[in-house]
């Protein structure tokens, strides 16, 4: 478990971020008076969701990995965060619903039947507890990989001796510039 110690601690820091999240939703009116917002609003968690993932692999990167990481050791790391993310979803879930907005499915399925032209059947079928059950645990691990997959792009880092390589494959051809970029061949 110690091996997977960094993931974990993000995992449920990323958990306690969404239940942060919700919390502010919900006191600035997102689950009711400004519901109408709500869709475009909730979107924002990207941001928080990127900082995240981008700390949590540095992290990994420079207590873990000794400041050098490949972009498969960060995507691996990552999609670990995620699924740690997945376990959590089902208990965040039902504190959103039981504690935090428990008349945010209600609200919801007013403003779509209202405003949002669904039927009260689509409504229903869409804004419940089982599905958001499901919407949220199959999601965290999806999110996650494809958040993992851009952020392992940032935070990678290449040990100093692997540059090395470039330089020994195409270091036979300098010849054919010189210092500044300039071709030496010359065009007649």
């Amino acid at each position: 478990m110690k091996k997977y110690a960094t993931e974990i601690k993000w995992g449920l820091i990323f958990a306690a971020m969404m239940l942060t999240w919700m919390i502010m939703e919900k006191v600035t009116g997102l689950h009711d008076v400004h519901i109408d917002k709500h869709p475009i609003v909730t979107n924002l968690i990207m941001i928080p969701s990127f900082i995240i993932y981008f700390l949590a692999l540095r992290e990994k990167r420079d207590k873990d990995y000794g400041g050098v990481m490949s972009w498969k050791q960060g995507f691996i790391s990552g999609v670990l965060i995620g699924l740690v993310v997945m376990v959590c979803s089902p208990i965040i879930q039902l504190l959103i619903n039981n504690v935090i907005s428990p008349e945010y499915f209600q609200n919801a399925i007013a403003y779509s039947v209202e405003y949002g032209g669904q039927t009260q059947e689509q409504a229903e079928s869409f804004f419940n507890l089982q599905n958001y059950l499901i919407m949220g645990t199959l999601s965290a691990p999806i999110m996650g990989a494809i958040t993992a997959a851009i952020m392992a792009l940032v935070v990678k880092r290449s040990a100093p001796g692997r540059k090395i390589l470039f330089f020994r494959v195409f270091l036979p051809l300098h010849f054919l510039w010189d210092y500044n970029g300039r071709s030496r061949v010359q065009s007649h």
